[in-house]
Parts: C-alpha cells; sequence; structure tokens
C-alpha cells in the first residue's frame, strides 16, 4: 500500500508598508508651525499699519482736551523743555499757568494727580487722576466741597485743619484726614516746584 504525502500548501504575504520617517514628521510639523506664524506676523503688522495713526490721533486729541480742560481759557499749551510731562498754557503769548503731574502718599497707596500753578504760585485747578482711596470717604477728595478750597491757594495756606473757624487753610474730610492731607501735601509741591522754576527763570 503506497501512501500519498501532501506538501503543505505556501502562500505570499502582502508586502509591509514601510513606515513614515520620523524625521519628515518633525519637518512638517515644523513648517506648519512656521507658516502659522509667518501669516500670524503679517496680521498683526497689517493692523499696526492701518490702526497706528488713528491710535496716535486719538491719544493727542484726548491729550488736548484734558489740557483744555485744565486752564480752558488758554489758546496754547506746549511742552516744557527738560520737564517730563509738564506743559505751559499761554493765552495771546502770555503765559498763565503752567499744568504739571503731582503724587503722594493716601491711605490707600498712591494719589496721582495733574495740577495747574500760575506763574506768580496760585492754584487754578486740578484732578486726580488715580485713587485707591476708601469710597465714600477718601475719594471725596475730587469732590467740589473739598477740591473747590484748594484753588485760589498759594502754599503757605496749603495746610489742612480740623478747626472749622479757620478758614485760611483747607479743611479736612470727615473720616479722611488721611486722604485730605495727602492731596493737600501733592498739590503743595506741585505749587513750590512751579515757584521754584519760575524763580530760576523757567518758561
Amino acid at each position: 500500500m503506497t501512501s500519498t504525502s501532501t506538501s503543505p500548501s505556501t502562500s505570499t504575504a502582502p508586502p509591509a508598508l514601510k513606515p513614515a520617517h520620523k524625521e519628515d514628521s518633525v519637518l512638517r510639523i515644523a513648517l506648519n508651525l512656521t507658516a502659522a506664524c509667518l501669516i500670524s506676523g503679517l496680521f498683526i503688522a497689517g493692523t499696526y499699519f492701518l490702526t497706528h495713526d488713528t491710535a496716535v490721533q486719538k491719544e493727542a486729541e484726548l491729550q488736548a482736551l484734558t489740557l483744555k480742560s485744565m486752564v480752558t481759557e488758554a489758546d496754547s499749551y506746549k511742552n516744557v523743555a527738560g520737564k517730563s510731562d509738564w506743559y505751559v498754557a499761554s493765552k495771546a503769548g502770555k503765559i498763565i499757568a503752567y499744568i504739571v503731574p503731582a503724587e503722594s502718599k493716601g491711605y490707600g497707596g498712591a494719589i496721582k494727580m495733574l495740577v495747574t500753578v500760575t506763574p506768580d504760585g496760585v492754584v487754578k485747578n486740578f484732578n486726580i487722576l488715580d485713587s485707591k482711596e476708601t469710597p465714600g470717604l477718601g475719594d471725596k477728595a475730587s469732590k467740589p466741597q473739598f477740591s473747590g478750597q484748594l484753588l485760589g491757594k498759594s502754599a503757605e495756606h496749603l495746610i489742612v485743619t480740623k478747626d472749622p473757624s479757620d478758614k485760611d487753610d483747607i479743611m479736612a474730610i470727615s473720616g479722611a484726614t488721611i486722604t485730605s492731607r495727602a492731596v493737600t501735601l501733592g498739590v503743595k509741591n506741585a505749587v513750590a516746584e512751579v515757584a521754584q522754576f519760575v524763580k530760576e527763570g523757567g518758561s
């Protein structure tokens, strides 16, 4: 009896897929990021180019309005040479006031102001630009009942008092003496700076 042997069948495996090179993947990501940054940069540059002049113009207009509000009768406002953020206000060619920044430490921190002082050292106007004083107390420093007392005052009367009979000096805000003194001191220092500037022949 003859036995027949059967040989096992052989099959051809499909060709293996070639894995993507890691270097190619990293390069593709880098190129995408570069393209995104380039597009973003062009967009920002374009936006800046289109809006820069408008922003500068608006800032100049705001500055002019601020100066005008400090000395309404002036017809000219110019930077003071050598003085940061100082301005001289004139009318018909005559200096009528200096507009200068001032800062003093109040109850809640720094109180920043803009003060208008005449050439003979009298407070013409002032405006509190930034303050963190207690609402309902220290923030009353910007109200006419307090701020109005400082107008027309020279340095010798920029002193805070609690005596109601003292009509020459500055009556403190009830419950906010520290703020009252801080604002008054800031304005007084501005007056002193202008007086010194004028004395030294500044204009």
